[in-house]
């Protein structure tokens, strides 16, 4: 753990001494959506680090920023829920960021062949739902927000269903 008191991202109770306030960040909201997909692919990464950013709510949480040229996700899933409410789910055969990629991620989670789940950074990100592959480990990434000079999808679907009442 890098600070302490509670977990290291997204909910910490004090900040990593080496976490500094990224300025430049967009506010974001919280519980972070999960991001999913059969491959991941940065060109041309700059920097990661952890730095805290600023959310709807008036306080700052710590985060992992990636800074990239160019990231791509083939078979991309993007599940965007909380415990409560409606649920979007978007998915598509590649999504592609370029240029200036800034992401913003606060925990991995994965399910292991045995079904047990493991969650890192976060207790805000859930373990993956059903709607993502059952693939050797699912890792899933808690993405808070993502900013590039430009986002592409090819082949997208997007799946909104009601929340539970």
């Amino acid at each position: 753990m890098l600070g302490s008191g509670g977990s290291v991202l997204g909910g910490s109770t004090s900040t990593p001494a080496n976490a500094t306030a990224d300025k430049n960040a967009p506010t974001f909201t919280l519980p972070a959506a999960q991001l999913g997909g059969s491959s991941l692919s940065i060109q041309g990464l700059h920097s990661v680090e952890l730095v805290t950013v600023p959310l709807a709510n008036g306080t700052r949480t710590v985060v992992i920023k990636i800074s990239a040229d160019d990231v791509a996700i083939d078979q991309f899933v993007l599940d965007v829920r909380r415990q409560t409410g409606p649920t979007a789910v978007t998915n598509a055969s590649r999504m592609e960021l370029k240029g200036n990629v800034q992401v913003y991620l606060n925990s991995v989670s994965a399910t292991l062949l045995n079904g047990a789940g493991i969650s890192i950074g976060t207790s805000t990100t859930p373990i993956p739902g059903n709607e993502l592959s059952h693939e050797l480990l699912r890792p899933t990434l808690g993405l808070v927000g993502v900013t590039a000079n430009s986002i592409t999808f090819t082949n997208n679907d997007l799946n909104i269903q009601p929340g539970a009442s």
